[in-house]
């Protein structure tokens, strides 16, 4: 099933974005604490008010280490937003065929690995989840994991069909794992650029020369924990560090085939909120 995307708004900060991390918190749904910590609410309608001017035309909405299993917030977030948005979900390894069958039908394209914070499957079951949801459905694996623990999984990651890493991979001294990973087909989100203590720039020029089709770019709003929230100015730093053509990939088009959903939108199409 392809997904097609819908323009929120014309007068706008680029002319289309897909953003391909964020978190919706609906405080009507279950919510977890997460080693003693509880996110404020970022509904719906907050996270279109406060993209409504940087080009949003769609995104993926991440279940966060606070959600764990549930998804109840999710399907309701996808209703809401529409059929330009996808959905990734933490999964335990029992869940049933039906289950995964019935996620996707709803738009969930990925299952999450949550190494760093949990309230996910776990590494041990990485192999056997990430295979089975993808000959099933099509879904590919995001894992949210400190790229220096990469080496240790790498032969795993490697192997798989379809990998992304979350927050370009948290550490300067894991970029190296991670380039071998992308030089073997996986993708990489240029998100959470608030949480990361190296040049951001240099990163995504370095991984863009490894694969300049894997990277993909996400607000990560509402950016909860991160020592820096996201800034509109995220957008303009990777425009600058990767000009204008490689930038509108990493903005838009790279989405396509992760997330199988065609980023080209038709002429006048819009979507009032």
């Amino acid at each position: 099933m392809i997904r097609k995307l819908s323009l929120l708004r014309r007068d706008s900060y680029r002319e289309e974005m897909f953003d391909a991390h964020l978190h919706i918190i609906d405080p009507r749904f279950p919510l977890v604490e997460n080693d003693g910590y509880l996110p404020e609410p970022f509904t719906v309608d907050d996270y279109l008010a406060r993209v409504a001017h940087l080009g949003v035309t769609g995104g993926a909405v991440v279940s966060a280490s606070f959600q764990a299993f549930d998804h109840s917030y999710l399907l309701d977030a996808l209703d809401r937003l529409g059929p330009s948005f996808v959905g990734v979900v933490h999964l335990p390894v029992t869940a049933s065929d039906h289950e995964i069958v019935r996620l996707d039908a709803a738009g969930v394209r990925a299952v999450r690995f949550n190494v760093r914070r949990g309230g996910s499957a776990t590494l041990s079951e990485l192999d056997r989840l990430a295979r089975r949801v993808h000959d099933l459905v099509g879904w590919h694996a995001e894992l949210y994991i400190d790229a220096r623990d990469l080496a240790d999984v790498h032969s795993t990651i490697a192997a798989l069909p379809a990998v992304s890493i979350d927050h370009l991979g948290l550490s300067r001294d894991g970029l190296p794992s991670l380039l071998r990973l992308v030089d073997s087909g996986v993708h990489v989100k240029a998100t959470g650029f608030g949480r990361l203590d190296f040049p951001v720039a240099d990163a995504l020029r370095a991984l863009a020369e490894a694969n300049p089709a894997a990277l993909v770019f996400g607000t990560d709003l509402p950016s909860t924990r991160a020592p820096r929230p996201f800034r509109d100015t995220d957008i303009t730093l990777v425009e600058d560090a990767l000009g204008d053509d490689l930038a509108d990939a990493v903005l838009r088009r790279n989405a396509s085939g992760l997330y199988r959903i065609e980023t080209e939108t038709a002429p006048g199409t819009s979507v009032s909120r």
